[in-house]
């Protein structure tokens, strides 16, 4: 039975034991040994290779190969045999790199795209982030199948019961705060650590990865991409010094000078956090989902719609005929991809990919021109700059709906939603009214993504960059997840075709 931990601030003078901390309830939770259900075992292996799906389609971009060529300056380090680096064959040395490297840069290849999974509550989240380090970790040290399976389970438990509860982009906080705990648990699972040992790494986890939220404002930078890779290489090195017998400030979530207090609700904060008893399974990935399209998670549904008036109402797509298009939507979608965010650079043209694909104006004007969205022709600076998608895309602004907000924070899932309502006037002076709740994708919506439609997107993704043999040895070792052994965990990477790559054309830096 899911236990809801009070969690709240204590004064210095105040007595709170150690085993009364959250950072402590977390440990314990990913010390326990309990087995990994069926279904989550075949979810875990879905989110695998939607992770190796967006980093495939990431090879050769900029961030990616700036990443990948810090990680190669890092040698594999003493205690291991290293980790591979997405794109790289791994069968020599100069090919891997210690496992915080590994994070880093095959972090960023997951999360370049924003097109792998979600979870939206409290705060949001992409909890398939903490798959990088704890499959890195497993690589160096020699773990299996089946220890691996655990660690990814944890990661996403504690990340996600954490967003449930605890909202940090209200106080300006990046969400990646919450993988920097939810990942050094992950690794404590997967080495099979003691609760003592995780309990030090989750606090220096979150205590390295509070950042500001100003990455994913105005003009958002490549940045973007690094901050959730950069809180899983915190988290390996967490717990690196965690089992050196390094201690965390204490306590990290409650003190009196802690996250709660200073970064979040206060002093006079308090939050009830769902974590699983001692001997429950850890199901929480069953309640996150992912992405057909390549944009922000709040994106998916009004795509999916815009697609639909596309094919029903054609002439939607001619600015001449728009006088005006306002999407009622949820307090978040209005006030951090929409106009109510207060950022031009959401309207502006010559934006940045990563403002674009926050840029829900922008979205739903493409996706209403072109029936669809594609991961790289929706994004370019010619479709951003076409003059009838410019003046479509002036006319679109949001709206904050108060019924639309309570249905995206519903603990519901039946209720709980992510799109809105359209109201488009036209200049002959009819109105279009449409909504939808959740994108066609999401296990509600009218297609949900299956195994099927994780291996077609892998496919996708995939078939440009990666040998056809490349890709059905992948599909067929990752699909065996819970069986591998440890040389076959160091062989669960992608490959990439010869001439993807090029090393030696990567920017050079200080390493």
């Amino acid at each position: 039975m899911t236990i809801s931990h009070h969690v709240r601030v204590y004064k210095s003078e105040e007595t709170l034991a150690k085993q009364d901390q959250l950072a402590w309830k977390i440990a314990e939770v990913a010390a326990d040994p309990v087995a990994v259900d069926a279904d989550v075992t075949d979810m875990i292996i879905n989110r695998i290779i939607d992770n190796a799906s967006v980093a495939a389609a990431s090879l050769t971009r900029g961030p990616i190969v700036a990443s990948r060529a810090q990680a190669l300056q890092h040698p594999i380090s003493r205690g291991g045999s290293g980790s591979s680096v997405f794109g790289l064959a791994a069968d020599n040395d100069a090919n891997r790199t210690s496992p915080e490297w590994a994070a880093w840069t095959n972090g960023v290849a997951v999360r370049e795209l924003d097109y792998h999974d979600t979870f939206l509550a409290a705060e949001y989240s992409h909890p398939g982030d903490n798959i990088p380090p704890i499959l890195a970790v497993a690589q160096h040290v020699g773990a299996d199948g089946s220890a691996l399976l655990r660690g990814i389970a944890t990661g996403y438990e504690i990340q996600m019961n954490l967003v449930r509860s605890i909202c940090l982009h209200k106080h300006k906080i990046d969400h990646i705060a919450h993988i920097g705990a939810s990942a050094s648990a992950g690794i404590g699972t997967l080495l099979g650590l003691d609760a003592e040992t995780i309990y030090q790494a989750v606090g220096q986890g979150l205590h390295t990865t509070t950042a500001t939220r100003q990455s994913r404002k105005g003009e958002i930078s490549t940045w973007k991409a690094h901050a959730p890779a950069f809180a899983g290489k915190m988290a390996v090195e967490a717990v690196d010094r965690a089992m050196r017998g390094q201690t965390s400030p204490s306590p990290i979530y409650e003190g009196e000078d802690g996250v709660i207090s200073w970064l979040l609700d206060g002093p006079d904060a308090s939050y009830n956090v769902p974590l699983p008893a001692a001997g429950e399974a850890k199901r929480a990935i069953l309640d996150s989902y992912t992405k057909e399209h390549s944009a922000e998670y709040q994106a998916q549904a009004w795509i999916d719609l815009a697609r639909k008036l596309n094919g029903e109402r054609p002439e939607l797509a001619d600015p001449a005929n728009i006088d005006s298009i306002v999407l009622h939507t949820s307090h978040h979608t209005h006030y951090v991809i929409g106009s109510g965010a207060n950022d031009p650079q959401k309207y502006d043209p010559t934006s940045t990919r990563e403002t674009l694909d926050h840029s829900i104006p922008y979205i739903f004007a493409v996706a209403l021109q072109d029936g669809g969205w594609h991961h790289v022709d929706s994004y370019t600076p010619e479709r951003a700059g076409r003059a009838d998608t410019v003046s479509l895309w002036h006319k679109i602004t949001t709206a904050e709906d108060a019924e639309w907000t309570r249905r995206y924070h519903s603990e519901d899932p039946d209720e709980k939603a992510f799109g809105g309502r359209v109201e488009i006037k036209l200049t002959d002076g009819s109105t279009v009214v449409e909504e939808i709740a959740v994108a066609d994708a999401h296990p509600l919506g009218a297609r949900p993504f299956a195994r099927d439609n994780y291996i077609a997107k892998f496919r996708l993704l995939a078939e440009p960059v990666l040998e056809p043999a490349e890709i059905e040895r992948f599909l067929e070792l990752v699909q065996r997840l819970p069986e591998l052994t440890v040389d076959e965990v160091r062989e669960l990477n992608i490959v990439a075709r010869d001439g993807v790559i090029e090393l030696a054309a990567a920017p050079k830096g200080l390493f």
